[in-house]
């Protein structure tokens, strides 16, 4: 009877952080009936209903096993830490000290940063868009601060689409040690373009989650630091704790240190429901920041200037304010890397340069690898999810399919996956697609190609070896000596759907909502090692090819799958 006293309270204390949470991306102001629901009475019974559970739980510690399993493992689920729980009741937590704080300004936007940028970085809020039809999606205002918007929303999108089970839970069980998540992706319940089913407690759990699991990424699955703000105005209405949350300013050191707050966990759930009770200040102007440093606190600025190849430039970089790729893999794959690459890539005289170290949930695509600045690895371009954050010259967007099947491949096609990435990952070149002679060897070894000898001489001739001349050897190589050749014969193409969306709001005139960009694309692949006169339909008669549709979100896509073509119903999708 007391554990389920415990557990009714846990889950008041949830529904009502969930409460009042704005949804319109314009809302700054809390809604008119503040009178009907003052803040200050909220926060009191939230504190009360909390440090409540947490008294009984700790009280209770010393059931013996036998007990506690028969409590339950929800209620253990949600807070299995006794100092975390003591912890629910220190809301301001941790003021970080002058040094610190001065580092961790100046590792975030350097000794000379513009009004402007600051500006830009200190006026957005993660909040999610009040149209129907993208309800799913944050929304931006501006420029700069899509570098932290975009990788959230691609984990709100994993959650929200491979997930849903977990989001009708108060106490989401992905939240257990031993919670097991499928090595394929599902085919998600949603069908079509309609995101409209989806609930504000649904997107906000998904939401809720999708950070914890960054913080928890950056702090090496350990620890996740939650970054809030001290003075909120506390036991004043909604309307004043905006005001107050308004004024503050974010321009130095001194400033970080006078309102910054922090909170270290070591439980998953512990963090969620901390980020529950602290969710509005995460809507407020200054929740994209505040996420950012909770990201860089977790992972320790230490580790974080170890990552990066060049540690004396700010992470928001000069003029605009954009955000790095430092930042943008920080929050995908837990480091601040500066590059895109797979593994390390030595460079000699005991210098080397990081990429990604290992597998990714959430992906990676760029333009500028279609213009031949860089080249993506295959960890970011084949992530567990088929879910991807877009760059450009100028802003993050993100791509996503509704089914794992977008990524399946051919025997075949993960055979040249694996050539390629043995390849890669001798190439020193930065992407340039070549290799030494040496490192060749080495590359047919690791992957079981057996070249005759005068193909080989003929290769390494120069003293590097060409991928693209190595391909073509592939093309003609039987398979019983390590090659790619086959037949041509019954090799429809692959046919699947994306989604693409940009935060960006777009409005119509002064009055219109704020709408971010939605666009259902569809999808053509032909295998790659054939041409387009050697495709032969398969027993189903193929259906007619729609007309092939550009736009550089296409040529984006080409880098993932060579080819492809696509087409849309509307304007273009935009990625920038």
């Amino acid at each position: 009877m007391e554990h389920q006293k415990e557990e009714e309270d846990l889950q008041m204390a949830l529904r009502m952080s969930l409460q009042s949470s704005p949804s319109d991306s314009k809302r700054s102001m809390p809604p008119e009936d503040v009178e009907e629901s003052p803040e200050a009475k909220g926060r009191r019974l939230r504190r009360e209903i909390m440090a409540a559970a947490a008294e009984k739980r700790m009280a209770t510690s010393s059931r013996s096993a036998k007990d506690k399993a028969a409590a339950g493992s929800t209620a253990s689920a949600v807070v299995d830490d006794p100092e975390m729980d003591r912890g629910a009741k220190r809301v301001d937590g941790k003021q970080l000290s002058a040094e610190e704080a001065d580092r961790l300004f100046l590792v975030l936007f350097g000794g000379a940063v513009s009004k402007s940028i600051l500006a830009q970085w200190t006026n957005q809020g993660i909040r999610f868009s009040s149209d129907p039809e993208t309800c799913m999606g944050l929304v931006q205002h501006k420029g700069g601060p899509c570098g932290v918007l975009a990788p959230v929303q691609a984990f709100i999108l994993k959650y929200l689409l491979f997930f849903p089970k977990v989001l009708n839970e108060d106490y989401p069980s992905v939240l257990r040690p031993n919670f097991y998540q499928p090595s394929v992706p599902q085919i998600s319940p949603f069908k079509g373009d309609d995101f409209s089913s989806i609930t504000d407690i649904r997107r906000t759990r998904a939401l809720v989650l999708g950070m914890v699991e960054i913080l928890f990424s950056c702090g090496e699955k350990k620890r996740a630091v939650v970054a809030t703000l001290g003075d909120k105005g506390g036991g004043q209405t909604v309307e004043l704790q905006n005001e107050a949350m308004e004024a503050i300013l974010i321009e130095s050191g001194a400033d970080l240190k006078k309102h910054l707050r922090i909170r270290t966990h070591n439980s998953p759930a512990d963090a969620f429901h901390h980020l529950m009770l602290e969710l509005p200040v995460f809507q407020s102007r200054l929740g994209a920041v505040l996420f950012l440093i909770s990201a860089l606190l977790s992972r320790g600025l230490d580790s974080i200037q170890t990552d990066r190849d060049d540690p004396t430039l700010p992470l928001v970089t000069s003029p605009f304010g954009h955000a790095s790729q430092e930042i943008v893999n920080l929050l995908l794959c837990g480091e601040a890397t500066a590059n895109v690459f797979d593994g390390r890539m030595d460079l000699g005289g005991g210098m080397s340069l990081g990429g990604i170290a290992g597998e990714v949930e959430v992906g990676f695509l760029t333009l500028l690898e279609s213009l031949n600045y860089c080249k993506v690895g295959q960890l970011l371009k084949r992530p567990r999810w088929p879910i991807w954050v877009l760059g450009s010259e100028s802003h993050y967007t993100v791509l996503f399919a509704l089914d794992g099947a977008a990524q399946a491949e051919a025997e075949a096609e993960r055979r040249e996956a694996a050539i390629r990435a043995a390849f890669d990952a001798r190439d020193q070149s930065g992407g340039g697609g070549f290799v030494a002679a040496d490192d060749f060897r080495l590359v047919l070894l690791d992957t079981g190609v057996d070249l005759p000898v005068d193909q080989l001489a003929a290769l390494c001739a120069t003293g590097y070896v060409v991928w693209s001349e190595f391909w073509k050897v592939l093309m003609e190589l039987d398979g019983r000596h390590g090659g790619l050749k086959l037949e041509p014969g019954r090799v429809p193409r692959k046919r699947f759907e994306l989604f693409h969306f940009n935060g960006i709001a777009k409005s119509g005139g002064a009055d219109a909502v704020q709408r971010p960009r939605l666009c259902h694309l569809r999808v053509s692949v032909p295998p790659k090692w054939f041409q387009e006169d050697e495709l032969i339909s398969s027993d189903i008669k193929q259906e007619e090819e729609e007309p092939a549709m550009q736009a550089p979100l296409v040529d984006c896509i080409r880098t993932r799958w060579p080819r492809a073509s696509c087409s849309w119903t509307g304007d273009p999708p935009s990625i920038v």
